[in-house]
């Protein structure tokens, strides 16, 4: 079994920024991508930014040269900053790991999070 546990939510004002954090447990070898989505209410799932264990990067349009996503592969933790945040950016995020090699399990596809609320007030 693979945790994904997400903190750093909250509610801001529009022009603010906040650093979400994502930390992995369960005898973890290695993580092959980690990510960051966001759902906000009545919309589907999206992707935020993602980042692989070599520290390649995908953002979504809508963030790109707001929030930047990072990882520290000792701590199997990653981190989204969030800058400039606007009100659209309001949302529930979540926290996604895939091919997660385990000691023992093995290796894991598609865990998640359960995720932190961002709010942005105008």
């Amino acid at each position: 079994q693979v945790q994904l546990v997400e903190s750093g939510g909250g509610l801001v004002q529009a022009g603010e920024s906040l650093r979400l954090s994502c930390a992995a447990s369960g005898s973890i070898f290695s993580i092959n991508t980690m990510g960051w989505y966001r759902q906000a209410p009545g919309k589907q799932r999206e992707l935020v930014a993602d980042i692989t264990g070599g520290g390649s990067t995908n953002y979504a349009d809508s963030v790109k040269g707001r929030f930047t996503i990072s990882r520290d592969n000792a701590k199997n933790t990653a981190y989204l900053q969030m800058n400039s945040l606007k009100p659209e950016d309001t949302a529930v995020y979540y926290c996604y790991a895939d091919r997660v090699r385990t000691k023992i399990a093995g290796t894991i596809f598609g865990s998640w999070g359960q995720g932190t609320q961002v709010t942005v007030s105008s």
